[in-house]
Formats: structure tokens, C-alpha cells, sequence
């Protein structure tokens, strides 16, 4: 045992067996503050006086035994309960029951002459820590029975404590789950009614963007038939004022057309619908449709093909619409120069297709967010080119249903690429 100093109560009514005591007790050389009482109602009075008033407690039948040089001091509390089995006026099992019941909640050692095996079975099921018959009580056992209780006891104790901080941390946990689970409520109903309202303004978008293309349809339309000079010949002034009519409309129904594809996007009615068809073939009547755009700039347009086997089995408008967006990209942000369309094989299964020009580039900052909706490079209201900042997005998103990926390479004052890469058939 440890010098640390113990306050043990015993309740015996032979005083031989208590003087055999508190002899094993000095020799084995520990510091005990020792309590003695002679039968079980005066040890339930002293317990319930000592659980009032916790300073008060040991004011009779003290017998402070220092031993191992250490100096005796007042204690306010108890640390051990040595207890004789048979007393004149309680049955031990009884008595143990009774300081059971006061919730003093202390470590109890029976000393017993019996030395009967069912007794002891009966003392520990009772709740006591362990057992002594008094014929084999040595200094070193019973400073090894008492020190081996309290450890016990306060390791229980110090279990007990931290069980109590886990069951407190547990309870603040449940009410923090709660709250959580209330706030995932919430984000959901928020959620829903985004969905909602998501859902209503492509619907919205949908809606306008095809009754718009009926009036931009007849205007443009109309400028043509005004154009063609039939039957009465138009002044410079008033061709150049219908040629601008004419090329605002188309700019304008090019915009409702994207949104009207957005929205198609976004509600998801837009499905890959694969066939066979000559990539080449299609890549040459695109540029043909777009080779005017380019003329007025005096750019260059051109195709290089490096396919051995040019039929592939994709969604033909998906690839189209890619690449009328790559190429309008192209001829509007580059001033001179060429613009090249090039396809290639990856390998059996897969093709990429580029469009390269030499325009003004995109800085690194703004690759990322070219591909979002509604962004440009040139977010500003004084930027120099128009445009919905959608031809991208939806370039992004018909690749990935076509099941490929989009690539860019690009270099400020020099020009960009942009690449794609799909499966040469849909199903693969």
C-alpha cells in the first residue's frame, strides 16, 4: 500500500477481533484514520450523522493510527466499510442491505470466522468487495484485501464519472442530431421549392423562347422577300437598313434558339437519338452554312480530316450544334487570320474532333467558368462581342450525353482549341 492516508470504518462487537485488527493494520505499516463501533444500529447512526453532516462524522471511538511515520489528519470522508458478519443485533446481510440503502456508496470488506463458501457467495452477491475469515486475518493480506478495495472502488468511481460525462455528451449529441435533422428538414422543403422554381423558369424559358421564334421567323422572313429587290428596287440606304434588320434578327433568334436548347437541357427533354452518318459530310456543310460569317471578316476556313473511316454512330444534331457553336465562338472572337476544323482517330473505338483559330485567347482564370451558364470571359457591360454566354454550356452538355468529354488549350493573343473527344458509337 501507498502512504496516502485511508478513513476506515469497523463494526465488530469482540474486542479481541478489533484489536487483531488495528495490530495487522500497524504492522503491515500503513496510515489509517479508524473508526470503531460495536454493533450494526450504532454503525447506521454514526453512517447516517456522517452523510448529514460530512465534517462532523468520527466524533466518537476515534483511533488515529499512524503508522509508516506519517502524521494523522482530520478526513471529512470515508473510504471503507470493515464490517463483522455476525453482530448481536443485525444479521450482516442485513445490516449490508441497510448501508446499501443510505446511497453512501462505499466499498465494504466482511470479516467472517465462518469461513463457510455459501456465506461468502451470499456477502458478495450483497454487494460487498470481498471477504476475510478472521482466523487467517496477517497484516499483509488485509492491507492487500483494504488497499485492493478502494482501488477498485475508485476506478469504478472514475468509470461511473466518465459513463456520466458520455451519457451528458451522448444527450447534447441526440439534441444536436435533433437540431441537424430539423435543418435537413428545412433544406429539403428549401430544396423542393427550388426545384420548384427551377423547374417553373425553364418551363418559362421554354415557353418564351418558342413563341419569340414565330415574330423573329416572319421578320427575318420578310427582310429577305425585301432583299431580293422584287418588284421594285430598293435605294442603298433603305438595303442597308433591312440588311440590318435582317442580321439583327438572325443574331437575336440565334440567342432564343439557345435558350429554347437550354431549357431543353435543363428539363431534361433532350435525349441522344444515334444514326449513322459521314462525319466529313457534315463537318463540310457546316462550315459551307457559317463560311459567310467568316467571309465578312476575311477569315479562313478550313477542314482537315484524318479519318480512314469517317461513319460514325452518334446523335448527328448533337455533333452539328457543337460544332456551329465551336465555329460562331470562333469567327467572332478572332479579327484575322484562319480557323481550322480537324478530326482524328483516337483509337478504334473513340474520335476527337477540334476547332482551332487565332483569336484573342482566354486567360487561365476564366477557362473553368467559360463552361457555366450565362459567363463569358468578358463579363462586362462594355464588352465588344454579344452573346448569351450559353454556346459553351451547351456544348459541355451534349458532349458529356454523347458520353465524350471537352477539352481547351488556349493562349492569350495567340488563339484557342478547343477539343472533343466522343465514342465513335453511342452504345459502346
Amino acid at each position: 500500500m501507498t502512504e496516502e492516508q485511508f478513513s476506515i470504518l469497523l463494526v465488530d462487537d469482540d474486542e479481541v477481533d478489533r484489536l487483531t485488527v488495528r495490530r495487522a493494520l500497524r504492522k503491515a505499516s500503513v496510515s489509517i484514520e479508524l473508526t470503531e463501533v460495536e454493533n450494526g444500529t450504532e454503525a447506521l447512526k454514526l453512517l447516517r450523522n456522517w452523510s448529514d453532516n460530512l465534517g462532523n462524522l468520527f466524533s466518537v471511538d476515534r483511533h488515529s493510527l499512524a503508522f509508516a511515520n506519517t502524521a494523522p489528519h482530520q478526513t471529512n470522508h470515508l473510504d471503507l466499510i470493515l464490517l463483522d458478519y455476525r453482530l448481536p443485533d443485525i444479521d450482516g446481510l442485513e445490516l449490508i442491505a441497510d448501508i446499501k440503502a443510505l446511497n453512501l456508496d462505499l466499498p465494504l470488506i466482511v470479516l467472517t470466522g465462518q469461513g463457510d463458501e455459501k456465506i461468502a457467495v451470499e456477502i458478495m452477491k450483497a454487494g460487498a468487495a470481498d471477504y476475510i475469515a478472521k482466523s487467517s486475518i496477517e497484516p499483509n493480506n488485509l492491507a492487500k484485501s483494504i488497499d485492493s478495495a478502494i482501488r477498485l472502488h475508485q476506478a469504478e468511481q472514475a468509470v461511473e464519472l466518465a459513463n456520466q460525462r458520455l451519457r451528458i455528451t451522448n444527450e447534447l449529441l441526440i439534441l444536436k442530431n435533433q437540431e441537424l435533422e430539423k435543418q435537413q428538414q428545412q433544406i429539403k422543403l428549401q430544396n423542393i421549392q427550388l426545384q420548384k422554381a427551377y423547374k417553373l423558369k425553364s418551363e418559362f424559358l421554354a415557353t418564351m423562347s418558342h413563341e419569340l421564334r414565330t415574330p423573329m421567323n416572319a421578320i427575318m422572313g420578310f427582310s429577305q422577300l425585301l432583299l431580293r429587290q422584287y418588284p421594285d428596287p430598293l435605294s442603298e440606304q433603305q438595303q442597308s437598313l433591312i440588311e440590318r434588320i435582317f442580321n439583327n434578327s438572325k443574331n437575336l433568334l440565334d440567342m432564343i434558339n439557345e435558350m429554347l436548347d437550354f431549357s431543353k437541357l435543363e428539363a431534361g427533354k433532350l435525349k441522344p437519338t444515334p444514326r449513322s452518318f459521314n462525319l466529313a459530310h457534315l463537318v463540310d456543310l457546316t462550315i459551307e452554312e457559317l463560311r459567310s460569317l467568316a467571309m465578312q471578316k476575311q477569315l479562313c476556313l478550313s477542314a482537315q480530316i484524318e479519318l480512314e473511316n469517317c461513319v460514325i454512330f452518334q446523335d448527328l444534331n448533337f455533333v452539328k450544334r457543337i460544332l456551329i457553336n465551336l465555329l460562331s465562338n470562333a469567327i467572332k472572337f478572332t479579327e484575322s487570320g484562319a480557323i481550322v476544323v480537324k478530326a482524328w482517330s483516337i483509337n478504334e473505338t473513340e474520335i476527337a474532333i477540334a476547332v482551332s483559330d487565332t483569336g484573342v485567347g482566354i486567360a487561365s482564370d476564366d477557362r473553368d467558368q467559360i463552361f457555366e451558364a450565362f459567363r463569358q470571359a468578358d463579363q462586362s457591360f462594355t464588352r465588344q462581342h454579344s452573346g448569351t454566354g450559353l454556346g459553351l454550356a451547351i456544348t459541355q452538355s451534349l458532349v458529356k450525353m454523347m458520353r465524350g468529354k471537352i477539352s481547351l488549350q488556349s493562349e492569350l493573343g495567340v488563339g484557342s482549341t478547343f477539343t472533343i473527344e466522343i465514342p465513335r458509337r453511342y452504345d459502346v
